[in-house]
């Protein structure tokens, strides 16, 4: 797995929103798919980028991968922020 920046992953708004859904459940590339004018296999693209910058989790269910928001993939990301507020 390539670690990618976590920032540059969350830059694009595809990625964003999918993380937003992610956050209110843990869902399936299909299930995300029906929310975004992109194709299925654009949403897989984005995803593995969430993937490889830690930013979300997958757990085999049967066939279904189910993909979730890894709140500890943001860490690095906060402190980085909370040193402009603190």
């Amino acid at each position: 797995m390539m670690n990618q920046d976590p920032f540059t992953a969350i830059a694009d708004p595809n990625r964003r929103h999918l993380l937003e859904e992610l956050r209110r459940a843990p869902q399936t590339v299909n299930d995300l798919a029906k929310g975004l004018p992109i194709s299925r296999p654009a949403v897989s693209q984005h995803l593995k980028a969430l993937l490889d910058s830690n930013l979300v989790s997958v757990t085999s269910k049967g066939t279904r991968r189910i993909y979730a928001v890894n709140t500890k993939g943001f860490d690095g990301m906060t402190i980085w922020l909370d040193q402009f507020w603190s």
